[in-house]
């Protein structure tokens, strides 16, 4: 029984650990800060001419990223994201989402 306790509990810290995002923060900032990110979300992801990025976690980042690469319609701002985010790297992505967790 304490076996089985045990093995719970680290399924439970492993599965908690994999929802922790893994991207590089300061490889995205960069990424982030060289590109047209900031001249439309702000230098500080607080919105311009595209919504504000802060509040917004890694996993929803990446997922919006994901889907404009992919050419998913997600609204009016498509045309403009889409473009933006076809050339960038699965790794690009990842790491744009950590940075962009990071704002506050």
């Amino acid at each position: 029984m304490k076996k089985m306790i045990i093995a719970m509990a680290t399924a439970g810290l492993v599965s908690f650990g994999a929802s922790v995002y893994a991207g590089d923060a300061e490889a995205g900032k960069a990424l982030y800060n060289s590109s047209s990110c900031a001249g439309c979300h702000g230098a500080n992801g607080e919105g311009g001419v595209g919504p504000k990025l802060i509040g917004l976690s890694a996993e929803k980042a990446k997922q919006l990223l994901t889907d404009y690469k992919a050419g998913k319609q997600l609204g009016p701002m498509t045309s403009m994201m889409a473009p933006m985010a076809a050339g960038l790297s699965d790794s690009d992505i990842d790491n744009l989402a950590a940075f962009i967790a990071t704002l506050k």
